[in-house]
């Protein structure tokens, strides 16, 4: 699949639909023309089509509801389509299922890693870690290592802990956890962040053609769900293979890439400041981890898990031998975005205290901060996101997932100002919205109505999980377009329906403006328009 080729491009004329442009200057329209990938007018139907001329090809909404193009904040978008071409246990809902899956996968590849996964423990009848023994026997000659759907802990079966000589007698790295049997102390097979690191250099890497087509895959599901523009956390091999397709015409989605920390010095020595690229693929912004995640045990908490009481969580080892807050200081200084994700409250108010030091520390600019997830916030914190600028990049699916059992972990209180979305946005911090997929679906209408509803996935909170920070249906697409280009730098390209931006669209089955709020995740995207060009009609 190549991009689409804007040379000799003759308008496109969409008639007939309710448009809301999240433009507050035009708010709505009838019709939208596009010429040479941009939107060139906005405005009632016999308008759009006296302006598009003869030549135009014109495109009947029948009234459906057009948007501008979703804007995902936060993807793994090569592991999400590598993710796609192999093993999936996030269906999975029984520990039988988990092992069958396994072992099925493995008789029908016959060879190599077994790697992917993204399965959850709290979907199944036991909610505890898989071990090692579960999958052994459907995996006697082949190293398994398949992740949560969070990405912050793994199962080695054992053919891959004795390639990785991970034994009972091997320490727990810094920043991680090897969980061990408490009867003979051997390795269960999970591996916390961190502690991931001692198999997963064993695995080989993808090649440059294996990325390419792993992305290829990921850019179709992203059409599929009317998202033309992602914020990826990506590896510098990942930036690689980007710039061959963008050169060779091959991107088909906007990539705002987040790099990693360790490596800012090579920006820096490049020249790259926050911002920096096309409007298909840019480079700028870094990204770090302050601690692990709420359903590993490791998002780190001031006071302790209440079903785990000498656990507060666990903090990365950048934070603990203080290389979070030199590489942070001077990267900031050198006009590269920080995005650093924290989940526990302890993790949050931590950020929150570097990014201050940095305010005081460095010369003002327009910086951007991001805490990615900021999941769980002690009250107290909350107008420091405002005071600081510092964007909250949420995911609200993560919102209904964790509502089926965050409360037996964290307890009531702290649940209080968890997913926080309204207390935020009424405290004026800017909220994007995403994602992390493919820890949750790369769905922004499935987004949308966890924030608007939370209703967890359960079914249980039919009335919504912790209802006091619901948003309506309006707030819910800002977060989802507006407010993620400016997140990205890129509110004048992007983010609303007007002359001039980017003429990247969605139109969607229904209204979900109008209809009942539950229904809106049974709405499907029926087109989606990146550059002008129709690239998927369902």
């Amino acid at each position: 699949m190549t991009g689409p080729d804007l040379r000799n491009d003759k308008p496109c004329c969409f008639v007939n639909g309710t448009v809301r442009t999240q433009n507050d200057r035009q708010p709505s329209a009838e019709a939208v023309v596009t010429k040479s990938g941009r939107v060139a007018f906005v405005g009632s139907t016999a308008d759009a089509i006296s302006f598009a001329g003869p030549s135009a090809k014109v495109h009947d909404l029948g009234r459906h509801l057009m948007v501008p193009g979703f804007i995902d904040n936060h993807t793994h978008f090569v592991w999400g389509g590598t993710h796609l071409l192999g093993i999936d246990l996030r269906g999975c809902r029984s520990t039988d299922e988990f092992r069958r899956s396994i072992g099925s996968y493995i008789a029908r590849t016959r060879g190599g890693w077994v790697t992917g996964g993204n399965w959850d423990q709290e979907a199944w009848e036991i909610k505890r870690f898989p071990t090692r023994e579960w999958i052994d026997d459907v995996s006697s000659d082949t190293p398994v290592f398949v992740q949560r759907l969070d990405g912050h802990m793994a199962l080695a079966n054992s053919v891959a802990l004795r390639m990785a000589g991970v034994t009972r007698d091997t320490p727990d790295p810094d920043g991680g956890f090897i969980e061990r049997d408490l009867r003979t102390g051997e390795p269960t097979g999970i591996l916390k962040d961190s502690a991931m690191d001692l198999v997963t250099g064993l695995i080989p890497k993808q090649s440059s053609a294996e990325m390419q087509h792993a992305v290829l895959e990921a850019q179709a599901e992203a059409m599929k769900n009317g998202i033309t523009s992602i914020h990826d956390i990506t590896l510098p091999e990942h930036l690689d293979v980007y710039r061959k397709m963008e050169s060779e015409g091959m991107l088909t989605c906007r990539i705002y890439t987040r790099l990693p920390i360790s490596g800012y010095g090579e920006l820096v020595r490049q020249g790259v400041r926050a911002g920096h690229g096309s409007n298909l693929l840019t480079t700028g912004s870094l990204k770090a981890f302050s601690d692990g995640s709420l359903g590993s045990g490791t998002a780190l908490f001031f006071d302790p898990y209440l079903d785990d009481p000498s656990n507060t969580g666990l903090a990365m080892e950048i934070v603990t031998n203080g290389d979070l807050r030199r590489w942070a200081l001077d990267a900031d200084r050198n006009g590269l975005q920080l995005s650093i994700h924290a989940i526990g409250d302890r993790a949050n108010h931590l950020v929150l205290s570097l990014f201050d030091e940095i305010v005081r520390t460095n010369a003002p600019w327009d910086r951007r901060f991001r805490i990615e997830h900021a999941q769980h916030v002690r009250a107290d914190d909350i107008p420091l996101f405002k005071k600081l600028g510092v964007i909250v990049s949420a995911q609200p699916y993560h919102a209904v997932d964790d509502g089926v059992w965050a409360e037996g972990r964290i307890g009531g209180e702290r649940l209080k100002t968890t997913y926080a979305f309204r207390s935020f946005i009424d405290a004026g911090v800017t909220v994007c919205f995403g994602s992390d997929w493919t820890v949750a679906p790369l769905n922004a209408l499935a987004g949308i109505h966890a924030a608007v509803t939370r209703s967890t996935l359960d079914g249980k909170n039919p009335g919504g999980w912790i209802p006091e920070q619901k948003l309506t249906v309006d707030q819910a697409v800002r977060c989802y377009t507006v407010n993620n280009a400016a997140a990205a730098f890129e509110e004048r390209t992007k983010g609303t329906i007007e002359v001039g931006k980017l003429a990247d669209l969605a139109v969607l089955s229904e209204d979900i403006y109008s209809i009942d709020p539950s229904s809106i995740n049974r709405t499907r995207v029926d087109m989606t328009v990146f550059g002008g060009h129709i690239l998927y009609q369902r």
